[in-house]
C-alpha cells in the first residue's frame, strides 16, 4: 500500500467492533469510495490506562490481532496501530497532527467523535483539530453525540453480559459471535478418564475479556470443518483445581489437535461450573450438557 495515498481516517480503541462501531466504520469506508481515497483505522496499543496507570486490571473484548482482522472484515483497507507510550503521548496535539495525520498517512478527511481529545495531556480538542484542518488542508467530520453515545453504552453492555455469562445477549451487540483465540495445550488428560476428552487452550494475552465461569455451546473451524462442542471456564472444583482454565470438548471430533491455533466462537451459556461430589457425578452432568448443546444447535 502506497503510505501517502490519500486517506479517509477514523481513529479509536474500537474495542468490540460492535454494531455501533460497524455504523461508524461502513459511512468511512463509503466516503473513501465516494472520493477515491483509502478507508483507514488509526488505533493505539496499548490501551493508554495500561501504560499511563500501569493498569493490569483492564481487559478487553478483542486482542490486538483480533482488533486488526476485524476492522478489515467491514471493509478498512489499513489499520494503523500506533504504539503507545510516554513519549508517543508526550506529543504536543501540534506534532501529533503534523507529523502523524499529515506528513505519515496524507490524511484527506477525518471522521471524529465530538468528545475527541488529543495531544500532551489530552490538551486538544474537536475545535482545535478543526482549526489544524485549515491549516493543514483536511476536512473534519464530526460523529454525532448520539452515536458516540451508542458505541459507549453498547461496549459497556456488552462487557456486563460476558462478565455474567450471557454470550447469546453479547452477541446481539457484537453483531457476530464474540471469540477467543488460543493454542492448544497439553492439560491434566482428565477428561480423556470419563469419555470427554477436552482441548485445553491457551490464551497469551492477559488483556483478553474471557466470559464468566461456567458451561457453554461453542463453535470452531478444524481442518477446514465447523465442528461444534461444549467448552468449560472454570477451576474444575470438583478435583479441587486452583487455577482457572479453558477447556473445549469437541463433538464427533477425535484427530490430534496440540500447537493448533483455534478460533472458538460462543454461542450459549448452558450453566455456571459446580462442585460435583464426584467425577461419576460430573460426566452424568457432562452427558446431560451435550445433549442440551445438541438440542440448541440443531434449533
Amino acid at each position: 500500500m502506497n503510505a501517502k495515498s490519500a486517506k479517509v481516517i477514523t481513529i479509536g480503541t474500537f474495542d468490540g467492533i460492535h454494531i455501533g462501531h460497524q455504523k461508524i466504520l461502513k459511512h468511512v469506508v463509503a466516503l473513501a469510495k465516494e472520493q477515491n481515497y483509502e478507508p483507514v483505522v488509526l488505533t493505539l496499543f496499548p490501551h493508554p490506562r495500561m501504560v499511563l496507570q500501569k493498569d493490569d486490571s483492564i481487559k478487553l473484548l478483542n486482542t490486538i490481532d483480533e482488533r486488526i482482522e476485524l476492522l478489515k472484515s467491514f471493509g478498512i483497507k489499513e489499520v494503523i496501530v500506533k504504539k503507545f507510550t510516554k513519549k508517543f503521548a508526550s506529543l504536543s496535539a501540534k506534532d501529533y497532527v503534523k507529523k502523524i495525520l499529515v506528513d505519515e498517512l496524507n490524511t484527506k478527511q477525518i471522521v471524529i467523535g465530538y468528545d475527541h481529545h488529543f495531544g500532551k495531556n489530552r490538551s486538544a480538542n474537536i475545535k482545535d483539530l478543526k482549526e489544524f484542518a485549515q491549516l493543514y488542508h483536511f476536512k473534519v467530520e464530526e460523529i454525532s453525540a448520539q452515536d458516540i453515545e451508542d458505541v459507549t453504552v453498547s461496549s459497556t453492555k456488552i462487557r456486563n453480559a460476558l462478565n455474567n455469562g450471557e454470550v447469546d445477549l453479547a452477541n446481539s451487540f457484537l453483531g457476530y459471535n464474540f471469540y477467543i483465540t488460543g493454542k492448544v495445550i497439553k492439560g491434566k488428560g482428565l477428561g480423556r478418564t470419563i469419555d470427554f476428552p477436552t482441548a485445553n487452550i491457551h490464551i497469551k494475552e492477559s488483556y483478553k475479556l474471557i466470559p464468566n465461569d461456567g458451561v457453554y455451546v461453542i463453535k470452531s473451524q478444524l481442518k477446514n470443518n465447523t465442528v461444534f462442542g461444549m467448552m468449560n471456564i472454570g477451576t474444575n472444583p470438583t478435583v479441587n483445581g486452583k487455577t482457572r482454565s479453558v477447556e473445549v470438548h469437541f463433538f464427533d471430533f477425535n484427530e490430534d489437535i496440540y500447537n493448533t491455533e483455534l478460533k472458538i466462537e460462543f454461542l450459549k451459556r448452558l450453566r455456571s461450573e459446580h462442585k460435583f461430589k464426584n467425577l461419576e457425578a460430573l460426566k452424568t452432568q457432562l452427558k446431560k450438557d451435550k445433549k442440551a448443546a445438541l438440542d440448541y444447535i440443531k434449533l
